[in-house]
Protein backbone atom coordinates (compact mmCIF):
# COMPACT_ATOMS: atom_id res chain seq x y z
CA UNK A 1 0.00 0.00 0.00
CA UNK A 2 1.04 3.59 -0.57
CA UNK A 3 1.64 5.88 2.46
CA UNK A 4 -1.37 7.81 3.75
CA UNK A 5 -2.64 10.13 6.47
CA UNK A 6 -6.29 9.67 7.42
CA UNK A 7 -8.70 12.01 9.17
CA UNK A 8 -12.48 12.07 8.89
CA UNK A 9 -14.72 15.05 9.68
CA UNK A 10 -18.31 13.83 9.12
CA UNK A 11 -20.45 12.90 12.14
CA UNK A 12 -22.66 10.03 10.93
CA UNK A 13 -26.07 9.14 12.39
CA UNK A 14 -27.07 5.68 11.10
CA UNK A 15 -30.31 4.07 12.24
CA UNK A 16 -33.85 3.51 11.02
CA UNK A 17 -36.02 6.15 12.61
CA UNK A 18 -33.07 8.28 13.74
CA UNK A 19 -33.94 11.46 11.82
CA UNK A 20 -35.71 13.47 14.51
CA UNK A 21 -33.36 12.56 17.35
CA UNK A 22 -30.27 13.23 15.22
CA UNK A 23 -31.50 16.56 13.89
CA UNK A 24 -32.61 17.81 17.29
CA UNK A 25 -29.13 17.04 18.63
CA UNK A 26 -27.36 18.79 15.74
CA UNK A 27 -29.37 21.96 15.08
CA UNK A 28 -28.39 23.88 18.25
CA UNK A 29 -24.79 23.91 17.03
CA UNK A 30 -25.57 26.25 14.13
CA UNK A 31 -26.86 29.76 13.50
CA UNK A 32 -30.41 30.96 12.97
CA UNK A 33 -30.58 31.36 9.18
CA UNK A 34 -30.97 28.01 7.40
CA UNK A 35 -31.00 27.26 3.68
CA UNK A 36 -33.21 24.18 3.16
CA UNK A 37 -32.09 22.51 -0.06
CA UNK A 38 -33.95 19.77 -1.91
CA UNK A 39 -34.71 18.41 -5.34
CA UNK A 40 -37.86 18.14 -7.39
CA UNK A 41 -40.40 18.19 -4.58
CA UNK A 42 -40.68 14.55 -3.52
CA UNK A 43 -39.94 15.56 0.07
CA UNK A 44 -43.17 17.59 0.01
CA UNK A 45 -45.22 14.69 -1.36
CA UNK A 46 -43.89 12.32 1.31
CA UNK A 47 -44.45 14.72 4.20
CA UNK A 48 -40.76 14.99 5.00
CA UNK A 49 -40.67 18.69 4.13
CA UNK A 50 -43.37 19.55 6.67
CA UNK A 51 -41.65 17.45 9.32
CA UNK A 52 -38.34 19.23 8.76
CA UNK A 53 -39.94 22.67 8.72
CA UNK A 54 -41.56 21.87 12.06
CA UNK A 55 -38.29 20.66 13.60
CA UNK A 56 -36.47 23.73 12.30
CA UNK A 57 -39.17 26.05 13.67
CA UNK A 58 -39.00 24.42 17.11
CA UNK A 59 -35.22 24.94 17.00
CA UNK A 60 -35.81 28.67 16.36
CA UNK A 61 -34.50 28.71 12.81
CA UNK A 62 -35.50 31.01 9.96
CA UNK A 63 -35.75 28.87 6.83
CA UNK A 64 -35.13 29.84 3.20
CA UNK A 65 -36.06 27.29 0.54
CA UNK A 66 -33.63 26.28 -2.18
CA UNK A 67 -35.59 23.71 -4.19
CA UNK A 68 -35.56 22.36 -7.71
CA UNK A 69 -32.02 20.94 -7.66
CA UNK A 70 -31.89 18.72 -10.71
CA UNK A 71 -30.51 15.18 -11.00
CA UNK A 72 -27.38 16.48 -12.75
CA UNK A 73 -26.89 19.75 -10.85
CA UNK A 74 -25.76 22.64 -12.97
CA UNK A 75 -23.25 25.37 -12.27
CA UNK A 76 -26.04 27.89 -12.73
CA UNK A 77 -27.96 26.20 -9.92
CA UNK A 78 -24.89 26.40 -7.70
CA UNK A 79 -24.68 30.14 -8.35
CA UNK A 80 -28.39 30.51 -7.59
CA UNK A 81 -27.92 28.82 -4.24
CA UNK A 82 -24.84 30.86 -3.38
CA UNK A 83 -26.72 34.07 -4.18
CA UNK A 84 -29.58 33.04 -1.89
CA UNK A 85 -27.14 32.18 0.89
CA UNK A 86 -25.45 35.57 0.64
CA UNK A 87 -28.70 37.52 0.44
CA UNK A 88 -30.15 35.89 3.55
CA UNK A 89 -26.86 35.71 5.48
CA UNK A 90 -27.29 31.95 5.78
CA UNK A 91 -25.46 30.33 8.70
CA UNK A 92 -26.24 26.71 7.87
CA UNK A 93 -27.31 24.61 4.85
CA UNK A 94 -29.48 21.52 5.28
CA UNK A 95 -29.25 19.34 2.19
CA UNK A 96 -32.11 16.84 1.88
CA UNK A 97 -31.88 14.33 -0.94
CA UNK A 98 -29.42 12.15 -2.78
CA UNK A 99 -26.07 12.82 -4.36
CA UNK A 100 -27.28 15.60 -6.65
CA UNK A 101 -28.67 17.77 -3.86
CA UNK A 102 -25.72 17.09 -1.57
CA UNK A 103 -23.12 17.74 -4.29
CA UNK A 104 -24.80 21.01 -5.22
CA UNK A 105 -24.77 22.15 -1.58
CA UNK A 106 -21.08 21.31 -1.12
CA UNK A 107 -20.24 23.84 -3.80
CA UNK A 108 -22.90 26.37 -2.77
CA UNK A 109 -21.28 26.29 0.67
CA UNK A 110 -17.88 27.43 -0.60
CA UNK A 111 -19.09 29.68 -3.44
CA UNK A 112 -21.16 31.71 -0.98
CA UNK A 113 -18.00 32.45 1.00
CA UNK A 114 -15.85 33.83 -1.80
CA UNK A 115 -16.11 36.46 -4.52
CA UNK A 116 -14.00 34.27 -6.79
CA UNK A 117 -15.65 32.03 -9.33
CA UNK A 118 -15.18 28.51 -7.95
CA UNK A 119 -14.82 26.88 -11.36
CA UNK A 120 -12.10 29.33 -12.35
CA UNK A 121 -10.44 29.01 -8.95
CA UNK A 122 -10.16 25.24 -9.21
CA UNK A 123 -9.60 24.68 -12.92
CA UNK A 124 -7.69 27.79 -14.00
CA UNK A 125 -5.91 28.94 -10.84
CA UNK A 126 -5.49 25.34 -9.57
CA UNK A 127 -6.62 26.48 -6.13
CA UNK A 128 -9.06 25.11 -3.58
CA UNK A 129 -11.71 26.90 -1.53
CA UNK A 130 -10.64 27.79 2.00
CA UNK A 131 -13.97 28.36 3.76
CA UNK A 132 -17.60 27.34 3.53
CA UNK A 133 -20.98 27.64 5.21
CA UNK A 134 -21.49 24.66 7.53
CA UNK A 135 -23.91 22.11 6.16
CA UNK A 136 -25.58 18.84 7.08
CA UNK A 137 -27.02 16.12 4.90
CA UNK A 138 -30.18 14.06 5.26
CA UNK A 139 -29.87 11.20 2.78
CA UNK A 140 -33.14 10.23 1.08
CA UNK A 141 -31.50 8.32 -1.80
CA UNK A 142 -28.34 6.32 -1.12
CA UNK A 143 -25.82 5.15 -3.68
CA UNK A 144 -23.50 8.03 -4.42
CA UNK A 145 -21.98 8.30 -0.93
CA UNK A 146 -21.93 12.06 -1.53
CA UNK A 147 -22.61 12.74 2.14
CA UNK A 148 -19.24 11.26 3.06
CA UNK A 149 -16.81 13.44 1.10
CA UNK A 150 -16.19 16.96 -0.21
CA UNK A 151 -16.08 16.11 -3.91
CA UNK A 152 -18.96 17.19 -6.14
CA UNK A 153 -19.86 16.59 -9.78
CA UNK A 154 -21.37 19.66 -11.44
CA UNK A 155 -22.49 20.27 -15.03
CA UNK A 156 -21.34 23.55 -16.57
CA UNK A 157 -23.88 23.65 -19.37
CA UNK A 158 -22.39 26.59 -21.28
CA UNK A 159 -19.07 24.74 -21.54
CA UNK A 160 -20.51 21.27 -22.11
CA UNK A 161 -18.58 19.92 -19.13
CA UNK A 162 -19.65 17.67 -16.26
CA UNK A 163 -16.67 17.72 -13.95
CA UNK A 164 -15.53 17.32 -10.34
CA UNK A 165 -15.32 20.31 -7.99
CA UNK A 166 -14.09 20.49 -4.40
CA UNK A 167 -16.55 21.88 -1.89
CA UNK A 168 -17.25 21.50 1.82
CA UNK A 169 -17.53 18.32 3.85
CA UNK A 170 -20.87 17.89 5.59
CA UNK A 171 -20.62 18.47 9.33
CA UNK A 172 -23.03 15.60 9.81
CA UNK A 173 -24.95 13.05 7.76
CA UNK A 174 -28.18 11.33 8.74
CA UNK A 175 -28.70 7.89 7.19
CA UNK A 176 -32.21 6.95 8.27
CA UNK A 177 -33.54 4.28 5.92
CA UNK A 178 -37.11 5.29 6.76
CA UNK A 179 -36.55 8.49 4.77
CA UNK A 180 -35.47 6.39 1.77
CA UNK A 181 -38.31 3.87 1.51
CA UNK A 182 -40.50 5.97 -0.82
CA UNK A 183 -37.79 5.97 -3.50
CA UNK A 184 -38.87 4.04 -6.63
CA UNK A 185 -37.20 0.65 -7.07
CA UNK A 186 -35.55 1.74 -10.32
CA UNK A 187 -33.75 4.58 -8.52
CA UNK A 188 -32.76 2.32 -5.62
CA UNK A 189 -31.14 -0.14 -8.04
CA UNK A 190 -29.44 2.62 -10.03
CA UNK A 191 -28.01 4.17 -6.87
CA UNK A 192 -26.75 0.85 -5.55
CA UNK A 193 -25.05 0.13 -8.86
CA UNK A 194 -23.26 3.46 -8.51
CA UNK A 195 -21.97 2.20 -5.15
CA UNK A 196 -20.70 -0.98 -6.81
CA UNK A 197 -19.05 1.14 -9.49
CA UNK A 198 -17.31 3.31 -6.87
CA UNK A 199 -15.90 0.22 -5.20
CA UNK A 200 -14.76 -1.34 -8.48
CA UNK A 201 -13.14 1.87 -9.68
CA UNK A 202 -11.25 2.13 -6.41
CA UNK A 203 -10.27 -1.56 -6.53
CA UNK A 204 -8.85 -1.32 -10.05
CA UNK A 205 -6.46 1.47 -9.11
CA UNK A 206 -2.95 0.91 -7.83
CA UNK A 207 -1.23 -0.82 -6.13
CA UNK A 208 -2.45 -3.79 -8.15
CA UNK A 209 -1.40 -6.49 -5.67
CA UNK A 210 -3.65 -7.68 -2.79
CA UNK A 211 -3.91 -5.21 0.10
CA UNK A 212 -6.19 -4.55 3.07
CA UNK A 213 -8.06 -1.67 1.42
CA UNK A 214 -8.97 -3.90 -1.52
CA UNK A 215 -9.96 -6.79 0.73
CA UNK A 216 -12.39 -4.47 2.51
CA UNK A 217 -13.57 -3.34 -0.91
CA UNK A 218 -14.32 -6.94 -1.85
CA UNK A 219 -16.53 -7.25 1.24
CA UNK A 220 -18.40 -4.06 0.33
CA UNK A 221 -18.96 -5.28 -3.23
CA UNK A 222 -20.21 -8.68 -2.09
CA UNK A 223 -22.63 -6.92 0.25
CA UNK A 224 -23.93 -4.66 -2.53
CA UNK A 225 -24.49 -7.61 -4.86
CA UNK A 226 -26.24 -9.68 -2.19
CA UNK A 227 -28.50 -6.86 -1.06
CA UNK A 228 -29.27 -5.65 -4.57
CA UNK A 229 -30.68 -9.10 -5.27
CA UNK A 230 -32.86 -8.77 -2.17
CA UNK A 231 -34.08 -5.32 -3.22
CA UNK A 232 -34.98 -6.58 -6.70
CA UNK A 233 -37.37 -8.97 -4.94
CA UNK A 234 -38.61 -6.43 -2.37
CA UNK A 235 -37.62 -2.75 -2.45
CA UNK A 236 -39.15 -2.28 1.03
CA UNK A 237 -36.69 -4.74 2.62
CA UNK A 238 -35.46 -2.47 5.42
CA UNK A 239 -32.44 -4.59 6.29
CA UNK A 240 -31.25 -4.77 2.68
CA UNK A 241 -31.85 -1.05 2.16
CA UNK A 242 -29.91 -0.25 5.35
CA UNK A 243 -27.01 -2.42 4.21
CA UNK A 244 -26.96 -0.67 0.85
CA UNK A 245 -27.00 2.74 2.52
CA UNK A 246 -23.97 1.86 4.63
CA UNK A 247 -22.18 0.24 1.69
CA UNK A 248 -22.70 3.48 -0.21
CA UNK A 249 -21.13 5.41 2.66
CA UNK A 250 -18.23 2.97 2.99
CA UNK A 251 -17.42 3.23 -0.70
CA UNK A 252 -16.95 7.00 -0.43
CA UNK A 253 -15.75 7.76 3.12
CA UNK A 254 -12.13 7.25 2.13
CA UNK A 255 -11.55 3.91 3.86
CA UNK A 256 -11.39 1.83 0.67
CA UNK A 257 -9.11 4.43 -0.93
CA UNK A 258 -6.44 4.43 1.77
CA UNK A 259 -3.07 3.71 0.21
CA UNK A 260 -4.61 3.67 -3.27
CA UNK A 261 -4.44 5.67 -6.47
CA UNK A 262 -7.94 5.14 -7.85
CA UNK A 263 -9.10 4.49 -11.41
CA UNK A 264 -12.57 6.05 -12.06
CA UNK A 265 -12.23 5.98 -15.85
CA UNK A 266 -15.80 4.69 -16.26
CA UNK A 267 -17.06 7.59 -14.18
CA UNK A 268 -15.18 10.14 -16.24
CA UNK A 269 -16.64 8.75 -19.47
CA UNK A 270 -20.15 8.65 -18.02
CA UNK A 271 -19.85 12.19 -16.65
CA UNK A 272 -19.26 13.60 -20.10
CA UNK A 273 -21.95 11.42 -21.62
CA UNK A 274 -24.27 12.83 -18.96
CA UNK A 275 -23.18 16.37 -19.77
CA UNK A 276 -24.38 15.93 -23.35
CA UNK A 277 -27.46 13.74 -22.74
CA UNK A 278 -28.52 14.18 -19.09
CA UNK A 279 -28.75 10.39 -18.82
CA UNK A 280 -29.19 8.69 -15.45
CA UNK A 281 -25.77 8.28 -13.85
CA UNK A 282 -26.13 4.72 -12.58
CA UNK A 283 -27.72 3.57 -15.84
CA UNK A 284 -24.92 5.12 -17.87
CA UNK A 285 -22.33 3.36 -15.73
CA UNK A 286 -24.13 0.03 -16.13
CA UNK A 287 -23.88 0.34 -19.91
CA UNK A 288 -20.25 1.51 -19.98
CA UNK A 289 -18.60 -0.77 -17.41
CA UNK A 290 -18.65 -4.15 -19.21
CA UNK A 291 -17.42 -2.71 -22.51
CA UNK A 292 -14.69 -0.70 -20.78
CA UNK A 293 -13.58 -3.70 -18.73
CA UNK A 294 -13.29 -5.91 -21.83
CA UNK A 295 -10.61 -3.46 -22.97
CA UNK A 296 -9.04 -3.12 -19.53
CA UNK A 297 -8.86 -6.71 -18.28
CA UNK A 298 -5.62 -7.64 -20.03
CA UNK A 299 -3.85 -4.62 -18.49
CA UNK A 300 -4.59 -5.74 -14.90
CA UNK A 301 -5.15 -9.51 -15.07
CA UNK A 302 -4.39 -10.26 -11.42
CA UNK A 303 -6.94 -7.74 -10.15
CA UNK A 304 -9.61 -8.74 -12.66
CA UNK A 305 -9.14 -12.44 -11.97
CA UNK A 306 -9.35 -11.89 -8.21
CA UNK A 307 -12.51 -9.80 -8.45
CA UNK A 308 -14.08 -12.43 -10.71
CA UNK A 309 -13.53 -15.20 -8.16
CA UNK A 310 -13.75 -13.35 -4.82
CA UNK A 311 -16.75 -11.11 -5.59
CA UNK A 312 -18.66 -12.53 -8.56
CA UNK A 313 -18.11 -16.20 -7.71
CA UNK A 314 -16.55 -17.22 -11.03
CA UNK A 315 -15.26 -20.81 -10.79
CA UNK A 316 -11.47 -20.77 -11.10
CA UNK A 317 -11.14 -24.51 -11.81
CA UNK A 318 -9.21 -25.16 -15.00
CA UNK A 319 -8.88 -21.49 -15.89
CA UNK A 320 -5.76 -19.41 -16.22
CA UNK A 321 -5.42 -15.98 -14.67
CA UNK A 322 -5.91 -14.39 -18.10
CA UNK A 323 -9.09 -16.39 -18.68
CA UNK A 324 -10.47 -15.44 -15.28
CA UNK A 325 -9.69 -11.78 -15.95
CA UNK A 326 -11.69 -11.89 -19.17
CA UNK A 327 -14.54 -13.66 -17.35
CA UNK A 328 -15.06 -10.65 -15.06
CA UNK A 329 -16.69 -8.31 -17.63
CA UNK A 330 -19.05 -11.10 -18.65
CA UNK A 331 -20.00 -11.88 -15.04
CA UNK A 332 -20.62 -8.19 -14.46
CA UNK A 333 -22.72 -7.90 -17.62
CA UNK A 334 -24.81 -10.88 -16.53
CA UNK A 335 -25.40 -9.30 -13.11
CA UNK A 336 -26.44 -5.99 -14.69
CA UNK A 337 -28.99 -7.84 -16.80
CA UNK A 338 -30.17 -9.83 -13.76
CA UNK A 339 -31.02 -6.69 -11.78
CA UNK A 340 -32.87 -5.15 -14.73
CA UNK A 341 -30.51 -2.32 -15.59
CA UNK A 342 -29.94 -1.17 -19.18
CA UNK A 343 -27.16 -2.84 -21.17
CA UNK A 344 -27.07 -0.60 -24.26
CA UNK A 345 -26.98 3.11 -24.97
CA UNK A 346 -30.01 2.64 -27.21
CA UNK A 347 -32.03 1.76 -24.12
CA UNK A 348 -31.07 5.20 -22.76
CA UNK A 349 -32.17 6.87 -25.99
CA UNK A 350 -28.58 7.68 -26.98
CA UNK A 351 -27.98 6.92 -30.67
CA UNK A 352 -26.12 9.98 -32.00
CA UNK A 353 -22.54 9.13 -32.97
CA UNK A 354 -21.60 12.80 -32.75
CA UNK A 355 -22.40 12.77 -29.03
CA UNK A 356 -20.27 9.67 -28.54
CA UNK A 357 -17.41 11.34 -30.38
CA UNK A 358 -17.70 14.49 -28.25
CA UNK A 359 -17.81 12.36 -25.11
CA UNK A 360 -14.64 10.53 -26.09
CA UNK A 361 -12.87 13.75 -27.06
CA UNK A 362 -13.69 15.66 -23.88
CA UNK A 363 -13.77 13.13 -21.02
CA UNK A 364 -10.96 13.11 -18.45
CA UNK A 365 -8.43 10.31 -19.00
CA UNK A 366 -7.51 9.21 -15.50
CA UNK A 367 -3.90 8.67 -14.41
CA UNK A 368 -4.87 5.79 -12.08
CA UNK A 369 -6.27 3.59 -14.84
CA UNK A 370 -4.24 0.44 -15.60
CA UNK A 371 -4.37 1.27 -19.30
CA UNK A 372 -3.77 4.65 -20.90
CA UNK A 373 -6.65 4.89 -23.32
CA UNK A 374 -6.56 6.97 -26.46
CA UNK A 375 -9.60 9.03 -27.32
CA UNK A 376 -10.19 6.85 -30.35
CA UNK A 377 -10.30 3.78 -28.10
CA UNK A 378 -12.78 5.49 -25.76
CA UNK A 379 -14.90 6.21 -28.84
CA UNK A 380 -14.64 2.55 -29.87
CA UNK A 381 -15.77 1.48 -26.39
CA UNK A 382 -18.79 3.77 -26.64
CA UNK A 383 -19.58 2.33 -30.06
CA UNK A 384 -19.57 -1.13 -28.49
CA UNK A 385 -22.11 0.12 -25.95
CA UNK A 386 -24.68 0.98 -28.65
Amino acid sequence: MNPFTYEYPVHVHFDAGSLEKALVSELPKYGKHVLLAYGGGSIKRTGLYDKLKSLLAVAGKEVYDFGGIMSNPTYAKVQEGAKLAREHKVDFILAVGGGSVIDCCKVVSVQAKTDKDIWALEYEEKGKPEAGIPFGAIVTASGTGAEMNNGAVITYEERGQKSPLWGSFADFAILDVETMLTLPKKQVISGAFDTLSHAMETYFGSPRTPNLSDEMGEAVMRSVIRNLRRVVKDEKDVEARSELAWASAMAENGILKLGKVTDFQAHMIEHQLGAFTNCNHGAGLAVIHPALYRHLAKAAPQQFARLATEVFGVDAAGRSEAELALALPEALAAFIKEIGMPTTLAELGITDDAILRKTADTCILTPGCAKKFTRDEVYAILQECK
